[in-house]
Parts: structure tokens; sequence; C-alpha cells
């Protein structure tokens, strides 16, 4: 039966791709950070402030130094009769760190910190993150911000509550960008820490200095390599954005020569005592052998001033770098079964807060190429060592690591992880008993199965959706696509608990299941379109609820697959662009930020799917959902289905019921549409519901066979046996 809201609705998919294009301007006008081209002079330029606005960030100063220091910063000053006073210091974060934020690029942050250690001011000069640009304000950025002024640089600084019996300053986060903040308030600290332990602001930790054993063997390279004295740091060529021909970017072995019988192992007995005889007390050498790459580990800036600028040593919060006085030749290594190398080098340390006792980490820092670009951005690739507790005497001593930030973030929403879990298994269970369940139900009482399917709904909308804003999205895929491009870093995924959770459940149960589970009974927006449904037939709007012609339906489920293949396709080109148009997914708009608190296009948009789901089953799942097309695909090789009996072929009574429009004129559902609402399977099992089984049984009733239950297959168990000739066969899909 043709109606008005059909033509209407094909009026609204008409316009779809206008109303797209418009939802993408608008966004992109909300932005004035959001992938903005920056001048390369601003990464190398000696005058950094020439090309970056360090007034913004150091009130009164009136003139800067060129870059200084290792990591570099410049100099604010002021004039104050005639004289120079220095204010402050000013420093470009990726001079420093190249701590990805959610969408796996930096967040380029130019930072103001006065002589005291204080923040002075915070500018975002270019981020990549789609959740400022569709969704949330930059001012809510530029608010999270302006929280470090007036703050010390060495205090505690952690986003969430303060708890001052730990001496912790708690930061108030981004509601929906908890990552984002949290990669920014390690941006934050680690710059302006870096920073003051240069100048002296913040003094070195004095770390107790290692006794060594005297060297009782001399190891081969392969037993060096096997107890950790020897480590290797490989980069390959997609890390630094370049295409992989089979060889590495960077292959780079490393180990701590102070110690006798490692030293002794690479340099010789002869070669340690000279070594060992130049170094003053207090100082160390690492030596590093490149023994393959594309590039020099020494890079070029001790060229121009006598800084190797591509190889530090970390440990803890202290980072060493290397001038030209700070480095021996190293002719070769004397360890047995040594690669070949064709660079080398030894590197001394003369910073009094190291100690070969403590584990440290050497540090490759490269110039990466975006992709989209082609400018360079900064990076670092780093591995740990740590001598083992055979080297040293009394062993390794007993340090107490802090927790890292995800960590924290885990411990912090413990009590909301362990709901969202336990809703998970009790979903999931209630679905792995779902024989049981629909046996117990019929079509005039579907409450067993309708029980967990509607708490499944209702907590998935008010605890999942609204409340932890937990809602997947198919920007998370883009995202995860888009840090495989540029860095990876598990750290990323697990900063949001429930979302890293959550795509747990769906990738395991969308290979067991298929999609549906995730699809009809804990997608946030799918539950809240469907509750809507329901609720439009309770208040008496059934006669005006209606579901597309098959023959359109047919056509229309196709374009959410167009919408997925379209969003991947345009990320090979652009991320941010695809970032904007995966605006069709209304999700942001209804659980995040809010329907009344966005911009016109996407309120009515989001409103509008709402609203059309109170007459049209689920239309944005079944049609335009580019999650659900992802998530559809996989749901081919899941390892369970629905059962059908062999007389489904002809029989159309689930089909007529099935709200999902996945059942096919031949009988056969559709897994990759199914919602797994299972009305077909209580059809299925209702011998008064499902015409197979209600003419078995009448016939049973006539001939005054007795029935005991109805079997896996759909099928009455007689108490007597049937002869085999008149006994229906079942068949499983």
């Amino acid at each position: 039966m043709k109606s008005p809201l059909l033509s209407h609705l094909r009026r609204l998919y008409r316009q779809g791709a206008a109303l797209l294009a418009g939802l993408a301007l608008a966004g992109a006008s909300l932005a004035d950070t959001y992938e903005v081209k920056l001048p390369p002079e601003l990464s190398s330029s000696p005058r950094m402030c020439d090309y970056a606005p360090c007034k913004d960030v150091m009130p009164g100063a009136t003139s800067f130094s060129e870059r200084k220091g290792q990591p570099p910063y410049v100099e604010a000053y002021a004039d104050e009769a005639g004289q120079k006073k220095l204010l402050g210091y000013v420093m470009l974060s990726t001079d420093i760190t190249d701590i990805p934020a959610y969408s796996g690029k930096p967040v380029v942050t130019l930072i103001g910190m006065d002589t005291a250690g204080k923040f002075s001011g915070v500018k975002i000069l270019k981020h990549s993150e789609p959740i400022l640009l569709l969704g949330i304000p930059e001012s809510a950025l530029i608010k999270f911000n302006n929280q470090y002024l007036g703050k010390f640089v060495g205090d505690n600084i952690e986003i969430g509550r303060s708890r001052p019996e730990e001496n912790l300053i708690g930061l108030d986060a981004i509601t929906g960008a908890t990552v984002t903040v949290i990669a920014q308030n390690q941006v934050m600290m680690l710059s302006g820490g870096e920073v003051a332990k240069q100048v002296g602001i913040l003094k070195p930790v004095v770390r107790p200095q290692a006794k060594f054993p005297p060297a009782t063997t001399t190891p081969g390279w392969a037993q060096l390599v096997e107890d950790g004295s020897v480590q290797r740091l490989t980069v390959k060529p997609e890390e630094v954005g370049l295409k992989n021909d089979g060889r590495p970017y960077m292959d780079l072995w490393f180990g701590y020569l102070n110690q006798p019988t490692v030293g002794q192992a690479i340099l010789g007995k002869d070669g340690y005592a000279g070594l060992m005889s130049r170094l003053k007390e207090g100082e160390h050498a690492i030596f590093i052998i490149k023994t393959a790459g594309m590039d020099s580990f020494k890079g070029s800036g001790f060229v121009r001033g006598g800084i190797y600028d591509r190889v530090q040593v970390r440990q803890g919060g202290d980072s060493f770098t290397f001038r030209d006085l700070d480095y021996l030749n190293l002719w070769g290594v004397s360890a047995a079964g040594a690669p070949a190398f064709d660079e080398s080098a030894i590197f001394i340390i003369r910073g009094k807060s190291f100690s070969g006792a403590f584990p440290w980490k050497l540090v490759f820092l490269g110039n990466k190429i975006d992709k989209e670009t082609a400018a360079k951005t900064f990076a670092n690739f780093d591995r740990e060592y740590w001598l083992a507790d055979a080297y040293l005497e009394g062993g390794r001593p007993k340090i107490v690591k802090p927790d890292p930030t995800w960590l924290k973030v885990w411990k912090d929403k413990a009590v909301d992880i362990g709901i969202f879990v336990t809703l998970l298994l009790v979903i999931s269970a209630a679905y792995a008993s779902r024989d049981k369940l629909v046996r117990r139900s019929s079509r005039h009482n579907k409450w067993p199965v309708n029980a967990f399917k509607y708490t499944g709904w209702v907590v998935s909308i008010g605890f999942v959706g609204f409340y932890a804003m937990a809602q997947p999205s198919i920007t998370q895929v883009l995202t995860w696509f888009h840090s495989l491009l540029f860095q990876w870093k598990w750290e990323l995924f697990l900063s949001d608990p429930l979302i890293f959770i959550f795509w747990i459940f769906i990738i395991v149960t969308v290979f067991i299941w298929g999609r549906g589970l995730f699809c009809g009974w804990m997608c946030p927006f799918g539950s809240l379109s469907e509750l809507l449904y329901k609720l439009g037939s309770a208040v008496g709007l059934k006669r005006f609820q209606t579901h597309l012609p098959q023959a359109l339906h047919d056509k229309l489920k196709w374009l959410k697959y167009a919408i997925f293949f379209g969003l991947l396709a345009v990320s090979f080109f652009s991320m941010g662009l695809a970032e904007k148009l995966a605006e069709v997914e209304p999700f942001k708009t209804t659980f995040l930020v809010g329907i009344l608190n966005r911009s016109w296009p996407y309120s009515l948009f989001a409103a509008g799917l709402l609203g059309i789901s109170i007459f049209i089953e689920r239309p944005f799942c079944k049609y335009l959902c580019p999650l659900g097309a992802a998530l559809a695909m996989p749901t081919t090789f899941r390892w369970f289905g629905l059962k059908r009996k062999d007389e489904c072929t002809s029989c159309k009574a689930c089909a007529k019921g099935c709200g999902s429009l996945a059942i096919d004129t031949k009988g056969n559902i559709d897994q990759r549409e199914c919602m797994l609402c299972l009305d077909c399977m209580v059809l299925y099992y209702d011998d008064h519901a499902c015409p197979p089984l209600a003419q078995e049984r009448k016939r049973r009733d006539k001939a005054g066979q007795p029935l005991t239950a109805i079997n896996g297959k759909g099928y009455f168990i007689p108490i007597k046996p049937v002869p085999m000739d008149k006994k229906p066969q079942g068949a499983q899909a």
C-alpha cells in the first residue's frame, strides 16, 4: 500500500547527498585550526616566533630569541628602561614530542612558561581531531587549555578530580573527547618539563649509581641479545610516511658500555680499558650501530651546530642529548657473531642524573612525511634498555613505575567498566540461550525474549549512549585506519575503555552470530530508533506505521554500503574530508553534543531520522548506516545462523512479520541485514503460528498420535516412532 509517507521518504533520500554536502561545509566553517597548513619554517627556522604568534602565549613580551637548547625553545623578553628583561620561554610542542591524539596525529601547540615555571599561555596552531571539527567546538579545547594558566610545570597534573592527599591537581576533561585531552595533558607536561629542566627551573632527579661485578666471561653477540645487554630499535618506512620496499628505514643496535662484561664483549679488553680511562666520574658511554637503513642516525645537525639531532637518551623525565664533544668513533665490534654495520658511534652521557642501574630509552628522532600534505612532521621512536640482574651488584633496584595514563583512566572508570562488562555478558548469555527463550515464547507472548532485548535497548540508550557516550562510530574505523598510516599506539585506543571493550565485543560477536547482536540489541542509536517505533505502536500510531515495499527496500539497502565504501575511498585521499562526511551518522548530535546544542543542519538531520523511526522501523540502520555496512560484510563468515526448515522456502509467515525485511521470497534469511530480533524464531517453534508445525499438530491430533516436544529442527518428537517415509525431514541453513 502506497502512502504519502513513502513519497516523502523518497524525496528525503534524493536530498540526502545535498544535505551531506551542507553538513561538510558547515563543519568546515566551524574549525579554525583543523588541518590548517602551517609554514614549513615554523619547524625549521631558528626564528620560530617570526612564524608563530608567540606573543599570544607570553603576555607583555616584545622580542624573542632564536631557537636554543635541545629540545629547542626560545626566550621571551620585555623592554624595560631600554633593557631586555627575561619574561619566560616559548616552546613548540612538536619540537619536543609527537604524542598522537585521537586522530593519530599530534595537536600542534604553542606553549608559554614564565621564569618561575608557571604556564603563561597555550595556543593550538593545528589539530586533526574530527570530534573538534564536527561536534565539539574548538572553544572547548581552548577552555580546557586555559586550566593550565598559572599552574607550575612541576605539579602533578592529571585529567580527572583533584586528590589533595596525593598532591594531585585534577583538570576538567572535555565530555566526549577524553582521549584528546589526555594526549594534550601529556604534551603540556612533557614539553614544559623538558624546557624547565634545561633552564634550571626543575632540578634533575639524582639516581644512585650502579655497581658492577667484574667481568668473568666474554659473551658473544647472540648471548648479549638474549640477556638484553644489546637492544634493537627498528623503524619501518611506512612509520615515517615512505613506501615500504622491503628495507627498514632505520635498523639500530645499541647497548651500555660502562658495564665491564658488556663493554669488553663489544670493545675488547684494550678498547674497554681505553674508553674507561677517558670517562670522568659520573660519565657514561653507549654504543650505536646501524645495520641497515635509508638514512643516517647521526643526522645533519652536528654539522651545523655540533648537535646530533637524531638520537637522544631518556631516563624517567630526564633527557640527554649529544654534541660533537660527546662523540667517539667506534671502529668495530669485538663480540663473536656481531652483524655487519655501515654506521657506528659511541656517545658520552654527561648528565649527573643518569644511572646505569635504572632503565632508560634510546630515542630516534625523525621527520615523518604526511601522506596528505607532503609536509614533514616530528616523530620519535624508542626502545627501553635495562641491564640484567647478573650485570648489577645486588641485582636490579626495585622501582615503582607510575601507571600509564590509560591505566589510570581504567582505574577511575572501574565501576562503569564493571557495569558495562556485566551488561555485555548478560546480553551475550541471553542470546546464546535463545533456543530456550524462544521455546518459552509464543506469537502472543514474546516476553521471555523481549525482556532481555528491551532491557538491552534501555540500558544501551541511557547508560551507553547518554551517560557513557560510548556509541561506536565509523569514525573510529577511519581513525584505526588512520593510525596504521601514521603511528599505531595501543595507548591511543586504551584511553577510552568503554569504546575499547565495546569494539572487542563487536568484533567477537560479529564472527560468532553476525552484526545483529550489536546492531539489533546494543547499538544506542539503533536501540533508540527501535524503541521509538515500539512506543509509536503502543500509543496508537500503529495504523500509520509501515514498511517500504520489498522491491524499494532491496535497492535502498545497498545505499549504506555505497556510503561506507565512499568514506573509505575518500579516506585514501583525505582523512579530514572523510571524517566530515562521516556526519551521515547522527550519533554525535544525538548523544555527544545534543540535538538542541548543534547547528540546525545536524539537528534537523538527527531529529528527522528519529521522527521517521516512529513510522518506519530502523530507517537509518537499514539504509544509511556505514558502520552497519562495515559489520555486515564479516557477518557473511559468522559461525552460527538462524535455523530454517525445508518448508520455509514456500511458507511466508516469518517474512510477513520481519521488521528488518531480511527474509526473501524463497524463505532465506539475509544474515547481513538481520537484526536478530528472534521474532521468526518464536514462530519457528510455535505450533499454532508456524504453518508447517500447525498442520503437523493437527494431523497428529486427528490421528491420535501423542507428542512430547519440538526438536532442534522445529519438528515434533513423537512418543511412538512413526514410519520414516512419513517423518518430516528438517534442514538447517
